[in-house]
This record gives structure tokens, sequence and C-alpha cells, in this order.
């Protein structure tokens, strides 16, 4: 009997998995905040080989038992290894080499996640010995990350502030309640340019993606609005790009 005549079942129950090499699969998530107007991205610090005691992003290996998928694998890392959960995760790309890793072959899936720093504990879990949130840069951080995690967060650092230009991503990173200004000075962290004021309360307030809570914060001679953002809100793409200040 040849291959051709038998069924996909028969096919299936003679199939030897081990006859092909796979390589090993893991789940990167780079998750970035807000803190004292400056970007942050969230690390770790590895407590086993390889790169044991360097920092490096949140991830780990896919557990074919536990994780329903890819983004499962990065919600379960995430929250084991630093108890943060996140309302926002996108996947980046999929690299793989055998270079990447010194333990083999790896496949990783990259994500980034952005949450509000507001009322989060670190809290080191699986295999850290510390978690740490540190300075972002022009995609840049001042540590040198295990494996090849510099250029990944660098990839989605590009990925996060091209978005930015055109999305409603950055109230992902705001608290649950802040005024115009506040939103408008982060996409200016993100994006590292000044935003046209006017023409930014134009758009944020005619996307109809964020509500007003009816309560006012004094921030200078006027007090300002208070806004939420609004429930099981989805990404909002702006039909132009954001205009920098003059």
């Amino acid at each position: 009997m040849t291959k051709m005549d038998i069924t996909e079942r028969e096919f299936l129950e003679r199939y030897d998995a081990s006859a092909f090499a796979r390589p090993s699969a893991t789940v990167d998530t780079v998750i970035f905040t807000v803190i004292d107007e400056d970007l942050h991205v969230l690390l770790v610090k590895r407590d086993e080989h390889p790169f044991k005691d360097k920092w490096s992003l949140v991830g780990g290996f896919v557990d074919l038992e536990k994780d329903a998928d890819l983004e499962a694998t990065a919600k379960r890392k995430l929250y084991e290894k630093t108890a943060v959960r996140t309302p926002y995760l996108e996947q980046y790309a999929t690299i793989g080499n055998p270079h990447r890793d010194p333990r083999g072959w790896f496949i990783t899936t990259v994500y980034f996640a952005l949450i509000p720093s507001a009322h989060i504990t670190l809290q080191a879990g699986a295999n850290a010995s510390a978690v740490k949130w540190a300075k972002v840069t022009n995609g840049q951080i001042d540590e040198t990350l295990a494996f090849d995690h510099n250029a990944l967060l660098e990839g989605c650092f590009e990925r996060l502030r091209s978005k930015v230009l055109y999305t409603s991503l950055p109230v992902h990173l705001m608290p649950s309640e802040f005024t115009l200004g506040e939103l408008q000075k982060t996409y200016e962290i993100v994006l590292g340019i000044a935003v046209e004021r006017k023409s930014f309360r134009r758009r944020i307030l005619s996307a109809d993606i964020i509500e007003e809570t009816g309560e006012m914060k004094q921030t200078g001679k006027r007090p300002a609005a208070i806004y939420r953002v609004k429930q099981e809100l989805k990404t909002h793409f702006f039909v132009r790009n954001i205009e920098a200040a003059a």
C-alpha cells in the first residue's frame, strides 16, 4: 500500500512527529508604560543559565498543555513573572534562527503590550530574581539585554511609534481618568515630538473614543474636564497622521 492509498486518518495515526527536527518555541513580550513623563519597558532579571543575572524581556516557552494559542502564552508568562495583566497586546513579529539562543534553534513570537503604570505593583516570579521598569529613549535602554532582546525592543518601539501617528493606542497607557492635556502629553512622549493642540483635541473628540466623567481637574488658570475611555474600546484608526506643532 502506498501513501496515496491510505486515508487521512490512517496517515495521521502512522505519522511520526519525531521524523523532523523541531525548533524550540517561545514568546517574548515588550511591555510599555509611561512613568514620570518617560516611556519605560518592563524587564526581568534571569535567575538561571543561559544569561544568568542578565536583564531580559518578559517571555518563556510555549506550554502545549496550558496555552490555547501564542497570545495565551504571552499573557501567562507576563503574569507568572510579574503579576501584571495587560489590557492591550499586539503581535509584532515571529523570528527564528540558530544564533539568537545558545541552546539551539529557537523561534520566538514577539508581542508588545501597553499598560498604565498607576497602581501596578511589580512582583518577580518564575525564573526571575528581580523585575523593573527601564527608561526607553528612541527605542534604546541603558542595559545590554540577554539574547537578541535589544533588537526586539527596538523593533517593537518603532512599530508602536509608527502606529501612534494614526491610531488611538496611547489611551491604553492612561490611568482610568485623565484630561485631554494628559492624553496629548502621552502621545508626545511616545512620538518624541510636540503635537498641535487644537488639531489633537478635534481628532480625539470627534473619534468618540472617550467620554467626560463630569468631574474637573485644576491644571492651570482654568480647570480641565476629566475623561475616561469608553468601555470595550477597540483601536481607532484616524484618516490622517497626527500633526506636529509648528
